[in-house]
């Protein structure tokens, strides 16, 4: 089995992993009520979807 011949350094480790994040989800605001929700789906505030009503809201 092969075995590393010198240790990685913290330098050399981090960089590998800066690629390794969360990204941001992206958010836009809702044309009916200005909440901010994801993209392409429903607006969970109000319900509406591309002007129209989608959900019922009580």
């Amino acid at each position: 089995m092969a075995v590393p011949f010198r240790k990685t350094s913290k330098t050399r480790k981090r960089m590998r992993r800066t690629h390794f994040k969360l990204s941001i989800p992206g958010m836009v605001k809702c044309d009916h009520c200005g909440e901010y929700k994801l993209s392409h789906r429903v607006c969970p505030h109000c319900g509406h979807y591309k002007g129209e009503v989608v959900v019922e809201k009580e």
